[in-house]
């Protein structure tokens, strides 16, 4: 009870003399301080949004405007046409008559900068509407695409803010039903037989000429009062309705440096990394990161990166946010602690967050009982974990200490175990690697959190996201700032301690109290669903080094259709077949946007697919127009082009209105049996390669989508290295993510030797005849 005789600021006593009142300085300095800063807090936010609301002008613009007009009204020049004198005429005859005069052209001059703000907003809305520029060669830009450069530069202003673009953003468009279905049924084309596919265009063409236009009228209608008309039906019925587990079905990871490991000492490690991520939270609060280069992105997703928890519920599960939060949720052996990681209104010191950390490590007390598993609710079924806490966990102690964690600034994992590439058996230790971040014990992460840190004993270090609040290029910028702050900015000393001194007055972290029934639901949601969901999951990670994006693009090929491809190769060889496959991509280029998925797999794909495995002599050709298809592809979804965001709403849209359509719940119900997204790196200038090329990162992946498919995460870093990460079920004896990765292994070696040797090129009868 230490921590809350200290919170007391004063006491007193009531004695014969009277009242003996003892007032406590430092708690009452330590209330000041920490006031203090929520008030810098507010203000900071308040101006903010004052420098938002009108951009893309400035605050100063206003009195630019205001000291013109005057300025004219005295040298007997109206620029308002008579606006001011009708305005002086429904003043108070009180007033003098300069008074008038001033309140009139102030009045003119607030109406016209509004004006003129509304219409810089359009005016940039609209120049940020042109995308032609991504269909463009690269090196071949045209001169409406270097106007329109200018322009945005010009109408951008000096310094953006994060969240300065938003209202400026375009709203994603709604795509003509027509060439939805038509792009649709290009790309199952190679997936059915000829007769599968007419009865899919009769199913289309039914759908186009019946139900198709009248929910496309709806459609519309949405798009023209939502911001988007996609991302909320998005978050709800795709994650927050979702009833089963979202460990390893829909959370993801991130993992630490390939080689190195900044420091071994594991509380020096989370000592840095936590002061990272809390610095990053205090660009995200203050909004100085900005969003974009000369193409502004959407930050919404930023919004709830922080303070952020998923909540269960009986039918969809809601996401919290708290503005602030001054401590993490800390586990570590079975029990779980509230470590503050402020004093004073003053944020701790590195060294002083270590030295909380290894009180936390030194503490010897055992677990309550209940209380080691308990974070396995999480990691089960929704429906059981909403019933045990409205049951068990809505009122007392235990939501008290539920509370801090859930509004905890992020949740942090001290693990006993040691994890990294180093050993005797560097690829397994890889595999085992990415297991651990999936799912780690399965009751050592908080899947919940908005994300959740681990730093092992050997002081490697990773992160679980939870996938609902944001995507994973959100995380990864976020993962890239901790990992390049964490090695070159805080740094550590000679013996791998955190830099600093520490206020050895600081209070202990706080350990939560629990008050578990002995029942088994505790039991049963590790044992019969969390467990028997990680043992079911093979992860496979391995670094490709024989080439990377510098030599493809000597080939002038754009890197990412090159690894699609290379990944259509290898699920042939693995499978024998074509599949759906899914490939993610981002429409953060209109106002809260998300993802939309490029299907890699095409017509042109499997003609060049084909072409490889028979050694055809038109393999080059075919590949030429494989990746031609793909970025056009690629671009088409990130310009609002796509064909599943769109048809997912059709048929939300038609779920509301209560009618069934055939064509949508098959095309709904369709397998992603391979599934892949790439780790964008975002902030290359946080990382010198050229003196510190050991210094590279995995990337991070996640679970198959399909229990028969693979799920393929990979991330080109620097010119030389692709590193991937591979996952599928155990529990389907067809698919196996060792076997599939050495199949992505040659099939990138294959591809790259046939574009590099030297052969004779085919007739070009014969060519028109292989295609």
């Amino acid at each position: 009870m230490a921590e809350a005789h200290q919170a007391v600021a004063f006491q007193f006593t009531i004695t014969p003399e009277g009242i003996d009142l003892r007032l406590s300085y430092q708690a009452l300095s330590q209330i000041y301080l920490s006031g203090l800063r929520s008030w810098k807090k507010r203000i900071s936010r308040m101006k903010n949004r004052v420098i938002k609301g009108v951009y893309p002008a400035s605050p100063s613009s206003w009195l630019f405007v205001f000291i013109a007009t005057l300025a004219a009204m005295y040298t007997r020049s109206d620029l308002s046409m008579g606006l001011i004198a009708k305005i002086r005429e429904h003043l108070p005859v009180s007033l003098s008559v300069q008074g008038q005069t001033v309140v009139s052209v102030l009045v003119f001059s607030t109406l016209l900068w509004l004006s003129l703000i509304l219409t810089l907003r359009f005016c940039l809305k609209l120049l940020l509407s042109y995308h032609r520029w991504m269909f463009e060669q690269h090196g071949h830009i045209s001169a409406t695409t270097k106007l329109w450069v200018t322009l945005v530069r010009l109408m951008s202003g000096r310094k953006p803010l994060l969240y300065s673009y938003q209202t400026s953003l375009p709203c994603l468009p709604v795509p003509p039903i027509k060439d939805t279905l038509e792009r649709y049924l290009e790309s199952v084309r190679p997936l059915l037989s000829d007769p599968e596919f007419q009865r899919m265009t009769a199913l289309a063409a039914q759908f186009e000429e019946t139900l198709g236009n009248r929910l496309q009228r709806y459609l519309k209608l949405k798009a023209l009062w939502a911001t988007n008309y996609v991302s909320d039906w998005w978050e709800e019925y795709i994650y927050l309705r979702g009833r089963g587990p979202i460990m390893v079905n829909s959370n993801y990871y991130g993992m630490d440096f390939l080689y190195v490991t900044p420091t071994p000492v594991q509380a020096a490690r989370a000592g840095n990394t936590i002061t990272a991520l809390l610095l990053y939270r205090r660009k995200v609060n203050s909004e100085h990161r900005v969003p974009g280069t000369v193409v502004p992105l959407c930050a919404a997703q930023c919004e709830r990166m922080f303070n952020t928890t998923r909540t269960p519920g009986e039918e969809t599960d809601v996401l919290q946010h708290w503005q602030d939060s001054e401590f993490v949720a800390v586990f570590h052996r079975g029990r779980f602690f509230r470590l503050w990681v402020y004093n004073a209104g003053r944020l701790l010191s590195p060294r002083e967050i270590e030295y909380q950390i290894q009180r936390i490590l030194d503490d010897p007390s055992m677990p309550r009982p209940g209380e080691s598993r308990l974070g396995a609710l999480t990691a089960g079924d929704r429906v059981p974990w909403y019933n045990v806490r409205k049951q068990y966990f809505s009122s007392g102690v235990n939501k008290r200490s539920l509370d801090c964690i859930e509004k905890a600034a992020f949740f942090v994992t001290l693990d006993d175990d040691e994890q990294g590439m180093k050993g005797e058996d560097p690829a397994g230790n890889l595999d085992r690697y990415a297991k651990s971040l999936l799912h780690g014990k399965c009751y050592d992460r908080w899947f919940d959190k908005s994300f959740s840190v681990v730093v092992y004993k050997n002081g490697k270090s990773g992160l679980n996201a939870e996938h609902s609040w944001a995507d994973a290029p959100t995380v990864a910028h976020l993962w890239e700032y901790t990992l390049a702050t964490d090695a070159f900015q805080l740094g550590y000393t000679e013996d791998g301690h955190c830099k600093g001194e520490v206020e050895r007055c600081l209070s202990p972290p706080q350990r939560l109290s629990w008050e578990i029934p002995k029942e088994n639901y505790i039991n049963e949601a590790y044992e019969l669903m969390a467990q028997a969901l990680a043992d079911d999951v093979d992860c496979h990670v391995f670094p490709f080094r024989d080439f990377g994006k510098g030599r493809i693009k000597k080939l002038k090929i754009s890197p990412d259709a090159f690894i699609q491809l290379a990944l259509q190769l290898a699920y042939y060889r693995d499978r024998k077949t074509f599949c759906l496959t899914y490939e993610a991509s981002m429409t953060r280029l209109f106002r809260e946007g998300r993802t939309e998925t490029v299907r890699s797999c095409s017509n042109q794909s499997c003609a060049f697919v084909k072409a490889m495995e028979y050694l055809c002599g038109t393999c080059r050709r075919l590949f030429q127009l494989a990746t031609e298809k793909h970025q056009n592809l690629y671009r088409l979804a990130m310009t609002g082009s796509g064909i599943d965001r769109h048809l997912f709403c059709l048929y939300v849209v038609s779920k509301y209105l209560g009618v069934e359509s055939p064509f949508l719940t098959e095309v709904l119900s369709e397998p992603w049996r391979l599934s892949t997204s790439q780790t964008p790196v975002q902030q290359l200038e946080l990382f010198d390669m050229k003196n510190h090329p050991d210094f590279i990162s995995l990337g991070g992946g996640f679970g198959p989508v399909a229990d028969d498919g693979y799920g393929v995460s990979y991330i080109i870093v620097g010119e030389d290295m692709i590193n991937y990460h591979v996952s599928c079920k155990r529990s389907f004896s067809e698919t196996d993510s060792h076997r599939f990765g050495v199949h992505i292994r040659q099939a990138l070696l294959d591809i790259f030797s046939m574009l590099t040797a030297v052969k004779p090129e085919v007739p070009q009868e014969q060519d028109k005849k292989q295609q």
